[in-house]
This record gives structure tokens, C-alpha cells and sequence, in this order.
């Protein structure tokens, strides 16, 4: 087969002889990877990051693995998106890490790409700038950290972190304990170790196809990651012999498993975003009456956090991913390709016996379907979404007076006030938060508790906004309410008093208030001033398109399947 990377090296001395120097000039000898394939290995970890920090390590095991199998490998770095640090949001920069990943996959001789990832938003963004440029790729994760140990009982984070700061909130944890919890909540590098975002694309990218089976829930510090990793790094070599693209994986199919999984799985509200922005990246364009009628008849199969007790280590004790695929193959569409070279049935009709109470069967769920629901009405016309799993069943049907925010500094500025006009039974309402409005849809939708109302021993409200919420996060929350506010979405609105009824099982969001007065309150709007005048934050601000189609940038957006695909780059002199 004629190898991409034959561009740079073989030919002409006038095309060559520049390529063949620069790899002499760091000791790399052109009859060291002359013929071999050329195999970039995109590692996102960085000091900042510390849920990908495990690739400064298992890099060296992928590269291991490539050499085994004939290959050469090439490590680069792309910037990395480290959640805990990145604000105001680190869906700001997925696009911009996928233009990263992309941009270095077109210009650079490389005929294969393993993708080191594992933080929320590293995952997609290496599937989306993968799927743009459509060279042979394949995914490895660095696994989930370890969980620590408070007050005698196993802390996990950041579920547990969540629950513990209401407790803090509300007087009922001391400063001492609160600075032990911040020692002991995280031991260990790696990815949060509940079913939250993170742990959710993982799961979602061996699914979808793009991981070796049973590589996406292994503990970050379990020895079998590294022989994952020495795995992955064989088998990329191997797909580039065969040609197989992300393009014949991530098919309409493929796509279709990942959102059954998803509901399956209890996973974040965050993914039903990066599905569709990975799926427009191949031109196929999802819109939320996919998801819900791909979560037809799923039920809950997973007792994990936020919407349930268990953590990743209960879950990969009991089988991991491949049992839980295994146990839902009869709702999949089982002939979907991987980049293991084998369908979807084919690596998940045997695993090996398991028994654990965080993983269910169809016969046995965990709980009914959907984990996740679709909500319409004349407050999000385009849809809004809420995980009912890890909501109160007590407030799937409620009705009250909304107390509104017109941001996230107001709601900071008089959320702990006393003197805040809320009961259990008001509607936290906060806008402002979406695509456009921060820019960038921060994880701020889980609007706090006021700490009047912890006191009384509320734990759970109903909450609304444009904004997005932590994949760890649980509660009655209403998200990505689109179209956001900030571009003239009914959310803006909304006044306080104003009577909002929500209906989970309706899949209903309802503001009470005349058609007339919401005339007479769109006629009165002002535009938000632009908050950034250049660089990125411009660019991500003018061009992202809203929740249900992403939050990717439209001009990174094929506008079909067939527009879809790789373009090669000019090798020329120079």
C-alpha cells in the first residue's frame, strides 16, 4: 500500500531532503522508519490536567506497541482542555482542541493516530477533529483515579464532592473536615470515577467503536492500562495496513448504539452534546428525537453515581463496558464495525462471568427507562434537557413561581442571602449561560441550593438555565434550554413570580403566562452588549451553533455526509 507519509519522504531531493533533515537533525534515521508507517500519537496530558496526567506514562507503552507491529511512532502534543482549571468552561476550547487535533493530522506525515485522552472534553474533541481529516485513528483512555477514604467511608469524586458541600453549606461540616476532604477526595491521577462526563465519552467511545473492547474502564492505576496501551499502540499499525477510517466506524448506526448507551449507562447530560457535534462532523446531523427514539425500551442498567450508589471501580469490577454491552446487545445494532477490525456482536457476544449489583440485564434493570429526558413546551421550544435519574421522583411533576437570575454573578451576588425571596417550592431560574451568552455554556446549570433553605433540610429544587451541569452533578435540573437566552430564547423572558410547571413524564416545561404579555416582554428586549471583541472567545461567540446542534462552529460543520472527508495537504518545497 502507498503510505500518506511516502509525501514527505520519498521522491525527489527537492521535496525530500528538508523532511529526511529535520528528522536526522533529533537522531531519527531515514532507514529507521523508511516503508514504516508513520504513527502520530496525540497525547493531551499536561500539568494542569490532571485526569489525562497518566499519557506522560502510558505513552511510552503505545509506542512500544507500535514498534512491535512495524510502525514508527511520532508523539505530539495538542492542547488539552483540564476541567478543573479552564474557565469559564472547558466546552470553549473542545473546538479549539479539535481544530488542534485536526490541523496537526493534515499537515504533518502521518499515516495513523492513536488519540491519548480521558478528561470530559478531551474525548470528543480528538473524535471530532479525528472524523475531519479521516486518517486511521484509534482512542485510548488513561483510566479513572482512585477514590479516597472520609470519615470511614469511601469519598468519590466529584458526586461525593457535591453532596459533601451542601453538608458544608449547611453548617454541618467543620473547617478541619472540609480541609481533609480536600487531602484524601482525589488519590491518584485519572478521570472522575463516576459515571459523569469523563467517564461517559470513555464509555460512549468504545461503544461508538473508536477503542480496543474493554479498554474504557480500566483504573488509571491498574497494570492491565499499560498492556491496553501497548494494545492500542499494535493495533493502529495494523489499521493502517487495512485502511480502516473513523469514517466506517462512526456510522448512522454506530451513532444509534452510543445514544442506547448512553441511557443505559445513566451518563451525563453533557454527551448528548458531543454526540452531536462528532456525528456533524461527519455530516450527519441528530436531532433530539433521535436520542429519544433511540432511548425507546432502554432502562437504566447502571447503579453507578450521580444517579446511583456505585463508582467506576464497582463497575469495572463487575465487567465493565463489555458486560454491560453485552447484556444490551439485543437492543444494538450489532454488525457496527470497530477498530478492533470486528463488529459490535462479535466482541461483546462472550465476556467473561461477572456478577455485581452496580450492572443489570434487561431482565433485571436497575431502574425503567429513559435516565434521561426531552422536555418542549413554550419555554424551551427547541428543547431542553434533564437527567430524571439523578433527579427527586417528588418533583417530576412541579409547579411554582420562578425566582430569576439575570446571570451568574447575580446568582452568586444573592443566592446566600437571607433576605432571598425563595421557598422549597420556587423555581431557581438562571440565564445568560448558554453558547453564546458566557460565551462558551458553562457547567454552572446546577444552581445552589440557598443556604436558608439547606438549613430547613432541602436538598433538591427544581432549577432551569441555558447553561450546562457537571456530569457528576445530580438534582431536579432543567439544562441547555435552547435557544439559549442570550440570542432571544423565551428564557429571557421570564420574571419573577411567573408560574413554571414542569412535567417530566409529559416531557412538558411550561411558562404560565399569557401568549399576549410574552409579546408584549420580546417587543421590550435589549440585546446583551458583545462581552469579548477578539481572539478565540470572538470567534467561538460568533460562529457556535446552540445545544441541540452541539455547540460546534458552523463553519467546522460539513454540510453533508458526502462533504465530509479528508483533504491532503500540499507537499511541496519549503
Amino acid at each position: 500500500m502507498k503510505l500518506r507519509s511516502a509525501e514527505w519522504f520519498e521522491g525527489p531531493v527537492s521535496r525530500t531532503f528538508q523532511h529526511r533533515m529535520s528528522m536526522a537533525a533529533v537522531g531519527r534515521a531515514y532507514a529507521d522508519y523508511a516503508g514504516r508507517p508513520i504513527i502520530g500519537i496525540a497525547n493531551s496530558w499536561s500539568d494542569f490536567n490532571n485526569c489525562n496526567l497518566p499519557h506522560k506514562e502510558l505513552v511510552d507503552h503505545v509506542k512500544l506497541g507500535v514498534l512491535a507491529a512495524g510502525g514508527y511512532p511520532m508523539e505530539f502534543h495538542t492542547i488539552t482542555t483540564a476541567s478543573d482549571f479552564v474557565k469559564p468552561s472547558d466546552l470553549l476550547y473542545r473546538n479549539l482542541m479539535a481544530m488542534d487535533v485536526e490541523e496537526m493530522l493534515r499537515s504533518q506525515p502521518i499515516d495513523g493516530v492513536v488519540l491519548l485522552s480521558e478528561c470530559d472534553k478531551t474525548t470528543p474533541a480528538q473524535l471530532m477533529g479525528a472524523l475531519s481529516v479521516d486518517l486511521p485513528a484509534i482512542q485510548l483512555a488513561a483510566g479513572h483515579r482512585a477514590s479516597g477514604n472520609f470519615r470511614g467511608e469511601r469519598v468519590t469524586y466529584a458526586t461525593d464532592f457535591w453532596r459533601l458541600l451542601d453538608e458544608y453549606e449547611a453548617g454541618n461540616l467543620l473547617s478541619q473536615e472540609w480541609a481533609q476532604l480536600e487531602r484524601c477526595m482525589s488519590c491518584s491521577g485519572g478521570g472522575c470515577a463516576v459515571m459523569g462526563t469523563a467517564s461517559t465519552m470513555k464509555s460512549i467511545s468504545e461503544a461508538i467503536g473508536m477503542m480496543l473492547p474493554g479498554t474504557s474502564d480500566i483504573p488509571a492505576i491498574d497494570v492491565q492500562r499499560q498492556s491496553a496501551a501497548e494494545a492500542t499502540g499494535r493495533r493502529i499499525v495494523e489499521m493502517v495496513r487495512e485502511d480502516l477510517r473513523p469514517s466506517q466506524i462512526v456510522t448512522e448506526a454506530a451513532l444509534r448504539n452510543a445514544m442506547r448507551v448512553l441511557a443505559a449507562l445513566g451518563g451525563s447530560t453533557n454527551a448528548l452534546i458531543h454526540l452531536a457535534a462528532i456525528a456533524g462532523r461527519r455530516g450527519i446531523f441528530l436531532r433530539y428525537e433521535d436520542f429519544e427514539q433511540a432511548w425507546n425500551d432502554v432502562p437504566l442498567l447502571c447503579d453507578l453515581q450521580p444517579s446511583g450508589a456505585g463508582n467506576m471501580d464497582d463497575f469495572h469490577a463487575g465487567g465493565g463496558l463489555p458486560r454491560l454491552l453485552h447484556e444490551l446487545l439485543p437492543l444494538l445494532e450489532g454488525d457496527a464495525k470497530t477498530v478492533s477490525g470486528r463488529t459490535l456482536r462479535q466482541n461483546y457476544a462472550t465476556v467473561p462471568a461477572a456478577s455485581d449489583p452496580v450492572i443489570g440485564s434487561l431482565q433485571r434493570p436497575i431502574a425503567p427507562g429513559p435516565a434521561l429526558r426531552i422536555l418542549r413546551g413554550n419555554l424551551a421550544p427547541d428543547g431542553a434537557v434533564l437527567k430524571e435519574s439523578a433527579g427527586s421522583p417528588e418533583l417530576m411533576r412541579h409547579e411554582g413561581p420562578a425566582v430569576v437570575f439575570e446571570d451568574y454573578e447575580d446568582m452568586l451576588a444573592r443566592i446566600e442571602g437571607d433576605d432571598l425571596p425563595v421557598t422549597k417550592d420556587s423555581v431557581l431560574v438562571m440565564r445568560s449561560c448558554g453558547p453564546v451568552g458566557v460565551p462558551g455554556m458553562p457547567e454552572w446549570g446546577s444552581i445552589p441550593i440557598p443556604p436558608k433553605l439547606l438549613r430547613q433540610g432541602v436538598r433538591d429544587m427544581v432549577r432551569i438555565s441555558d447553561a450546562r451541569m457537571s456530569g457528576t452533578g445530580y438534582g431536579t435540573v432543567v439544562l441547555h434550554v435552547a435557544p439559549e437566552s442570550a440570542v432571544g430564547g423565551p428564557l429571557a423572558l421570564v420574571h419573577d413570580g411567573d408560574l413554571i410547571a414542569l412535567d417530566v413524564p409529559a416531557g412538558r416545561l411550561e411558562l404560565r403566562v399569557p401568549e399576549s404579555e410574552l409579546t408584549a416582554r420580546r417587543a421590550a428586549l435589549r440585546a446583551r452588549p458583545a462581552t469579548h471583541k477578539r481572539g478565540y472567545l470572538r470567534l467561538f461567540a460568533e460562529h457556535v451553533m446552540q445545544a441541540p446542534e452541539g455547540c460546534d462552529l458552523d463553519f467546522l460543520r460539513p454540510g453533508s455526509a458526502e462533504e465530509a472527508g479528508f483533504v491532503p495537504p500540499i507537499v511541496g518545497r519549503g
